[in-house]
């Protein structure tokens, strides 16, 4: 497989129709506010107006939520098969988060619901909740993610009012490492399995803290051996493929 990243821009030379039977894999710095499925479209739409071919097999390794950020793999040809196993490495995230509030999401797509007092809470209490949140973890996924519920979305459920049953889903957490404290927001890097949702470690790290917690900013700072400091932004691949 061709694999694409910003230090090796020249490859974009290599790249032709027949690349497709290689198979491309390119490290994508998603944009804030685009969805996955937005990025994958756009590729989509830029090789085959480029290419000049009618279809062409595009997809990724792992779903990011609109409102984050970072290294998303976008797959192209035969690399399409091997997404399952791009997507089971281990994720890194720079997850920073604001302690003694909710949303309904546990982002900021939505407005605050509930506050919290925060006074109780030390840096070495977070710390500790931290070295308590690593390991196997039982996590249940958030009302608002792309779970499949009897047919629907989570997501689409929870929009229309109603809860969906969502079952508790093992994950694992090999590193939760403290970078800043400053009440009421913390930055924390996580390191974990693919299925982790982020929000929802947000969520339980407030539970855990007697309080509650959403995150305000998400970054995916690495997928596998893929860092987003070695990804290409949408801004270059348009420009590429113009």
């Amino acid at each position: 497989m061709l694999i694409i990243e910003q230090p090796l821009l020249a490859k974009w030379s290599q790249l032709t129709p027949e690349s497709l039977q290689e198979g491309i894999v390119i490290s994508i710095n998603k944009p804030y506010g685009w969805t996955s499925a937005d990025v994958v479209r756009k590729v989509k739409f830029k090789l085959q107006r480029y290419w000049k071919i009618k279809d062409i097999k595009v997809g990724h390794a792992g779903t990011l939520d609109p409102l984050a950020t970072g290294v998303l793999l976008i797959c192209i040809g035969r690399a399409t098969k091997a997404v399952e196993s791009l997507q089971s490495q281990e994720k890194e995230y720079i997850a920073s988060i604001r302690l003694g509030a909710t949303t309904p999401c546990f982002d900021l797509e939505k407005d605050i619901d509930h506050t919290y007092p925060v006074a109780h809470i030390t840096e070495q209490s977070v710390r500790e909740a931290l070295s308590q949140m690593t390991g196997t973890l039982e996590q249940v996924p958030p009302q608002f993610s792309a779970k499949i519920i009897d047919g629907k979305r989570a997501y689409e459920w929870a929009r229309s009012g109603s809860e969906a049953q969502l079952k508790p889903a093992s994950i694992v957490v090999n590193q939760a490492t403290l970078i800043s404290f400053n009440l009421p927001d913390i930055e924390v890097k996580i390191r974990c399995s693919k299925g982790t949702y982020i929000r929802a470690y947000a969520r339980d790290l407030g539970l855990l803290l007697q309080s509650g917690a959403h995150l305000t900013n998400l970054v995916r700072s690495q997928s596998g051996s893929f860092k987003v400091i070695q990804s290409i932004t949408m801004e270059v691949f348009e420009k590429i493929f113009q």
